[in-house]
């Protein structure tokens, strides 16, 4: 198998846990959700007064940021899934793997960090500062960030 390869591989399987992940965090809101509502309705059913208006409200502040939560991860789901995980880029692009000498990252969401056989890959969203940087480099192209040197030494 070429490196190549291997990297292409690789890149599949961080998709699938990247794809996971964000699934996953939907449903943790969901159940979040789920569970506010059913306290809300159990607060109507057992208070009266002062005490019971409080609880409610408390609620509902709740279940709003539960509510700003899910349109996030939405929105980070929708941008995911416009990643195809067998297209290759020369610029580094959403869904490109990117070997340096100093890590290898996974530009789709911030996921970090993932291990695939012994080795630490970064989930890192394109419009994070890094992700910013790294953004339309090439192979063998030098990136600056937090006074380091990144060589990039592949893309995949």
């Amino acid at each position: 198998m070429t490196p190549e390869n291997g990297f292409k591989i690789i890149k599949e399987q961080l998709y699938t846990q990247c794809s996971a992940y964000v699934n996953q965090c939907i449903v943790n809101i969901q159940t979040a959700i789920d569970a506010s509502n059913e306290s809300r309705n159990n607060e109507t059913k057992s208070s009266a007064g002062d005490k019971h208006e409080t609880g409610r409200a408390m609620i509902q502040i709740e279940q709003e940021q539960y509510a700003k939560q899910r349109v996030k991860a939405l929105e980070v789901k929708k941008m995911f899934d416009k990643i195809n995980p067998l297209q290759n880029s020369k610029n580094v692009a959403l869904g490109s793997l990117v070997i340096t000498n100093k890590g290898d990252f996974y530009i789709s969401i911030s996921a970090g960090k993932i291990t695939i056989e012994n080795k630490n890959y970064y989930a890192i969203s394109q419009a994070s500062p890094f992700g910013l940087k790294l953004f339309g480099a090439k192979k063998n192209q030098q990136i600056n960030f937090n006074n380091q040197v990144y060589r990039i030494l592949d893309v995949v």
